[in-house]
């Protein structure tokens, strides 16, 4: 790295004493908008990329733990810094009572599997301050985040 070559540290939160960030007033009630983000392990950038294949290949698994989680929404994106470190974000959006990954489920235990060997330990998060969505899937996601169901809908 150059003198020219910004260093980004990496800061992560502690999960003992972090109870989130206040949601905006945009975020309905109950739900909880996250964007994390963690640095990658030196020279660890093929593994990040089997773990994203691995989570691909199991997607209908994955499927089957969102409702526990009361996961609305989850993405994860990878990025390179000007300094040449490579970090992974995490875009959420959550019931405030999911229950986190369950490493007895098979498909959570491997993905924790594969954060521990991948990434730094923990996350930075950022501070939430605006989200936009049309009523109708705003209410759909309030549902899914207070009950891990769909609503149901009249006949």
């Amino acid at each position: 790295m150059s003198d020219s070559v910004p260093y980004t540290p990496f800061r992560p939160v502690d999960p003992a004493t972090f109870t989130g960030h206040p949601m905006p007033s945009t975020v309905p009630d109950g739900l909880r908008l996250e964007l994390s983000r963690a640095k990658l392990l030196d020279g660890k950038e093929a593994q990040f990329d089997e773990w994203m294949q691995m989570l691909t290949e199991r997607y209908d698994e994955c499927l089957t733990t969102l409702p526990a989680e009361r996961a609305v929404f989850e993405a994860t994106f990878k990025h390179t810094e000007a300094d040449g470190s490579v970090w992974m974000y995490h875009l959420s959006l959550m019931g405030e009572n999911g229950s986190g990954l369950d490493t007895a489920n098979p498909v959570d235990a491997a993905h924790d599997a594969y954060a521990r060997r991948t990434k730094e330990r923990g996350w930075e998060e950022l501070m939430p301050a605006f989200m936009l969505t049309p009523e109708h899937i705003r209410s759909a996601m309030a549902q899914w985040g207070s009950t891990g169901a769909a609503a149901e809908v009249g006949r």
